[in-house]
Order: structure tokens, then C-alpha cells, then sequence
């Protein structure tokens, strides 16, 4: 039972503009393992299938062919409501995954209801405040002196933040990251990433992160895929991805 994958892809293929001139296979028979732990950063050109490889697992996307299992389970048909329960996923956009009129507190014990039907019964914020501004204080930003400020005026690196402390609150079976550091200058960015593996690496928890950044694809995780074309082309692990470079991950960007 332990050797059972966490979540497996067989097969899977996504199609666009179905039935028109336009017609576009962009997931071209993803066959992929993800078990309990890994770590996998995930890079590749504009227009690899990063971010339908991101909605096909997370269920805002269907797979036109193939299967997707979660602990044996066939989910491919389920819908991303549904997967809720399991996974969550931080994005881009720092201004996604958080309720800008509602304070940080406010936001963190929304977060506790995911996956579940949603009512925020304000009387558990003041027992869930202590572990609340515990947790904020971790993302080593100040996000912890804001607990009572709308998410609306908080700085982007902060609401970013926010969004990945609401996501991981519930300890998710599976962790999407994606690009969640893109919008942030350097400084933010690596501190964020840094509070992001530190996560993951403590709470022992199963993620998969898109970067554009190479380098940040060889620091974090246990894996490493380069993904091109709708394929993947390369699933680099253990001391196969120690010894990677950023010149011959690179290789993999030219024609």
C-alpha cells in the first residue's frame, strides 16, 4: 500500500477549441507519480502545459483522455469543488485566494473551513488568534502585526503570503504552487520561497511548484521536471537533480 502513489496521471490529454480549425492537443499523454513528500519544481517555455497540467490536477480543467488517481481513487471526473478536500493551490496573482474586505484573522479562519461548507462563526477567532498570529510570524514579513487589517491594504508580498498560510492551514494532501512568487520583487520573492520550503520540509507536505526561475528549480524539492511541448521530457531526482546545472537544465529551452 505505501508504494501507491499519491497522486498518479496516466495518459492524460487535454484539448483545446475542440472540433473548430483551431483544435490544439496541449497535454499530449502526461503519465506521471507523485508520491507522499515530494517536492517536484516544474519548469518549461511559455505554452509547455504548466499551468493545464496545474488545472487538470486541481479540477478547474477536465482531461479529454486519461486517468487521474488520488490515493488509487479515479478523479478524473471529479470536479474541483470536490477536490477541495485534498488540494489547494496558491497563484500568481497575490490578489487571488484571499477576501480583500475581510482581515488577515478573518481570511486564516476561512481557511480552516476549506473543503468544508463555509460559515464563519467570528466567535472562534479569538481562540484561533494566538495560533493565527503564531503562524503569520513565520512568513518573517510583519504579516503578524496586521492580523486585525483588511487584506485589501496589505502589501502584495504580504497578501501572498497570506494566500499561502490559507492554503497549507489544513496541511492539503497536494500543493500547487503556481508561480506564486512571480509577482514579487527579488527580495520578497526569496523570502516567501524560503517560508515556502520551510513549510513543506516541517509539515511534511506534498507540492508541486512552476517557476520560471532555474535556479530556484535546482534549490527547492526532491524533483525536478522539465516540461515541454505538452510532454514531459526529463524527471530529474535524488543525486540526478544535485548534480543538474542551470547551463544544462537550459538545454532543454532551445530548439
Amino acid at each position: 500500500m505505501s508504494n501507491q502513489p499519491l497522486l498518479e496521471l496516466k495518459n492524460v490529454q487535454t484539448i483545446v477549441n475542440k472540433g473548430t480549425s483551431n483544435e490544439t492537443m496541449i497535454l499530449k499523454g502526461i503519465n506521471l507519480k507523485i508520491n507522499d513528500g515530494d517536492f517536484i519544481t516544474i519548469v518549461g517555455t511559455n505554452g509547455a502545459g504548466k499551468s493545464t497540467l496545474f488545472n487538470v490536477i486541481g479540477g478547474n480543467l477536465r482531461a479529454d483522455n486519461g486517468q487521474i488517481l488520488h490515493n488509487g481513487q479515479d478523479i478524473t471526473r471529479s470536479s474541483e469543488e470536490d477536490r477541495t478536500t485534498f488540494l489547494s493551490r496558491v497563484f500568481q496573482d497575490p490578489k487571488l485566494g484571499t477576501a480583500p474586505r475581510m482581515t488577515v484573522a478573518e481570511n486564516m479562519l476561512l481557511a480552516t473551513k476549506r473543503g468544508e461548507h463555509r460559515h464563519l462563526v467570528l466567535r472562534k477567532l479569538k481562540q484561533n488568534m494566538a495560533r493565527f498570529t503564531q503562524l503569520a510570524a513565520t512568513m518573517n514579513n510583519g504579516l503578524e502585526d496586521r492580523m486585525n487589517t483588511a487584506t485589501g491594504a496589505l502589501s502584495g508580498g504580504q497578501r501572498q503570503a497570506l494566500s499561502f498560510l490559507m492554503a497549507t492551514l489544513k496541511r492539503p494532501d497536494i500543493l500547487l504552487l503556481d508561480e506564486h512568487t512571480a509577482a514579487l520583487d527579488p527580495h520578497t520573492s526569496r523570502n516567501l520561497l524560503h517560508a515556502t520550503n520551510e513549510r513543506i520540509t516541517q509539515d511534511h507536505l506534498t507540492a508541486l511548484m512552476i517557476t520560471h526561475h532555474l535556479e530556484d528549480a535546482l534549490t527547492y524539492g526532491n524533483r525536478l521536471l522539465v516540461l515541454k511541448n505538452g510532454q514531459i521530457k526529463a524527471d530529474f531526482s535524488g543525486k540526478e537533480k544535485q548534480q543538474l546545472t542551470v547551463k544544462k537544465l537550459y538545454q532543454y529551452f532551445e530548439n
